[in-house]
């Protein structure tokens, strides 16, 4: 064939026959009786091997040099080389797709961003990089959906308890440090090296501090109260308990809580059956943060009745969490009720 027809025939230019024939790569092997170079049977089974390799990825260089020499060990080398290339690639558009989720989950709030708010998400998608993996990153900003609304009605409540001087070891804070800790491990899938990196980075990165998340004040100030509820309960529980625990939405506290403020205002008794009813409702919410596990839930009811932190934690009002504590009392103990 001519260069033409062969260009044709492959699919390609003729510029780019020129190119391989002007490298080396493949150069036509016979000429016609006017003087035409023309490409035999072999340089055209030269050209499919070319264009296979190219669809690999390899170099024009490496292609030479695998079908000059036969293959022979450069193979092994040249895949290898190129596996290593596609990881890394193929990392490169991991981390690209988690930023453009945390890109789509900030417009999924309903605002356009404006320019500050585009350029600290910039930087907080490079500062992650450099703390997480591409698919840590995408666990954290397809939950952030999920605890998004809470966590900033959270934010909300404790810079308002701040703000009204309440100390950080306040049984009074109990409520937001488990709302904290709850929702800290639906975002980060309760992997709690997650949540110490996210921590790590939060107090050590500039950039992390968005402006509209906590402060590094109000992160001492949780910091504080959640050591202590960790305290009370690992007077109970070991760390591979404590690790074992499941996280309850904060909702389904809330709700509970709800039902026992309205018995209250009907003058419900808490050793009532409605109130009984809630009693053994709160048991069940206590059995699923123990999976169910009769040992660690025994445990944990120890640490809720002889820890008032830990008490403390799961009902935001002290009056309707009294009211819950006689409640479960009267399932747990009907006779001295």
């Amino acid at each position: 064939m001519r260069i033409g027809e062969l260009a044709r025939h492959a699919g390609l230019t003729v510029r780019t026959l020129h190119h391989y024939d002007a490298i080396g790569l493949l150069t036509p092997s016979t000429r016609s009786e006017g003087g035409y170079r023309l490409y035999g049977p072999e340089d055209i089974a030269r050209l499919h091997a070319i264009q296979a390799m190219r669809q690999l990825g390899l170099s024009l260089e490496d292609i030479g040099r695998l079908l000059d020499d036969g293959g022979g060990t450069t193979l092994p080398i040249i895949v290898d080389q190129q596996l290593r290339a596609i990881d890394v690639q193929i990392e490169q558009a991991e981390k690209l797709r988690a930023r453009l989720g945390m890109l789509q989950a900030k417009l999924a709030t309903g605002s356009m961003p404006d320019m500050d708010d585009w350029l600290a998400t910039i930087r907080m998608m490079t500062t992650c990089d450099k703390y997480f993996s591409a698919d840590e990153l995408k666990t954290i900003f397809g939950n952030w959906r999920r605890i998004y609304t809470d966590w900033a009605a959270l934010i909300t409540d404790v810079r308002r308890t701040m703000k009204a001087g309440v100390p950080a070891d306040s049984l009074e804070v109990q409520p937001l440090a488990h709302r904290w800790m709850t929702l800290m491990g639906i975002w980060m899938d309760g992997n709690l090296d997650l949540i110490h990196r996210w921590g790590e980075m939060y107090r050590h990165e500039p950039s992390a501090l968005t402006g509209k998340g906590p402060d590094l004040g109000m992160v001492a100030y949780m910091d504080r109260a959640i050591q202590l509820r960790m305290a009370a309960l690992g007077r109970h529980l070991s760390i591979d308990e404590l690790l074992r625990l499941k996280q309850v939405p904060p909702e389904a506290w809330d709700t509970l809580a709800g039902s026992a403020a309205e018995l209250m205002r009907q003058g419900v008794s808490p050793g009532a059956s409605r109130a009984r009813a809630l009693g053994k409702q709160w048991l069940g919410l206590l059995e699923r943060v123990a999976d169910h596990d009769a040992v660690l839930f025994d445990k944990l009811l120890a640490a809720w009745r002889q820890e008032p932190l830990v008490a403390a934690a799961s009902v935001r009002e002290e009056a309707v969490r009294q009211y819950l504590q006689r409640a479960v009392q009267s399932v747990l103990d009907p006779i001295a009720a």
